[in-house]
């Protein structure tokens, strides 16, 4: 992609290189060492109660999620990757400012490294990167990166930048109400209606990621490879993909996110049209 590095986004909230003295976390206000956390974290999965809860300053409740303390001294560097992150995600949110003129709110993007808290819980790296609803943030590691090109085979910054749009497609749907809807109607407790939702959910944000895919086509940002980057992106994280090689078998009733075919098929419905109109996975019988 043609981009210029150095630049940096207001959206973007760099936790990376967090410490607090030594790897610790803060609870409350309160710190403690990595040793102390795996105390707590032990006893509240034996004894089934909240033991980081003792370190509240909130008379106990325990409501708020942990958070990794910030040493501020010791900023992380920035890297051609991270540079990249605060590119992509402006020109993502950009083009969702031209396309829903005055309903679009920005999300902000958290990068982090290994572990880090939000309002959805403890993100952890293995988690792979998500959106958060409560607090309207994309969680990123950028570890995932490597992953995604040594492990998956799907290299190269747009492929990168999909990831970003797909997440950033959540919160599209979010901003819509769709998002609320769909988990209201998944805590029915039919599961195989459930896991439909869900992947009829991911398949419409990787449509969404497609619109702005669409964007940079227009905009003449694109270069050699570039798409087949993202389309090789949307291929490695298919269900299917991912449980051979996880278990060698594929078990469709068990997808949370749709087969390789179907998120290339979306990714590419988003690109052609560039509108989100086409990324209706809900009305069709079988996305």
């Amino acid at each position: 992609m043609k981009w210029t590095p150095g630049g940096s986004s207001s959206d973007v909230e760099d936790r990376r290189g967090q410490s607090g003295g030594g790897g610790g976390f803060s609870f409350g206000g309160r710190s403690i060492g990595c040793g102390g956390f795996l105390l707590l974290l032990v006893l509240s999965i034996v004894f089934k109660k909240n033991f980081f809860a003792l370190l509240s300053t909130d008379g106990g409740s325990g409501t708020q999620a942990p958070s990794v303390a910030t040493d501020s001294e010791h900023p992380a560097p920035a890297t051609r990757e991270s540079q990249f992150v605060n590119f992509a995600i402006d020109d993502i949110q950009k083009t969702w400012d031209q396309v829903l003129k005055g309903r679009y709110q920005h999300a902000k993007l958290v990068l982090f490294t290994d572990a880090t808290s939000s309002s959805c819980g403890f993100a952890r790296s293995a988690s792979g990167p998500f959106y958060c609803p409560e607090d309207q943030k994309v969680y990123l590691d950028l570890g995932f990166f490597q992953q995604l090109k040594g492990q998956l085979g799907a290299g190269g910054e747009f492929a990168q930048a999909y990831v970003i749009a797909h997440e950033v497609g959540h919160h599209v749907q979010d901003l819509m109400g769709l998002l609320g809807k769909v988990h209201a109607e998944q805590e029915s407790g039919d599961k195989r209606r459930a896991s439909d939702l869900s992947v009829r959910t991911e398949l419409q944000a990787d449509c969404l990621a497609g619109v702005w895919a669409h964007s940079t086509q227009e905009r003449g940002i694109l270069e050699s490879g570039d798409i087949e980057s993202g389309m090789n992106a949307a291929a490695a994280v298919g269900d299917d993909r991912l449980q051979k090689m996880s278990t060698g078998r594929v078990q469709p009733e068990s997808f949370t996110h749709g087969s390789s075919e179907q998120r290339v098929r979306w990714f590419k419905t988003g690109m052609a049209s560039g509108n989100p109109n086409a990324c209706d996975t809900f009305s069709v019988q079988r996305p």
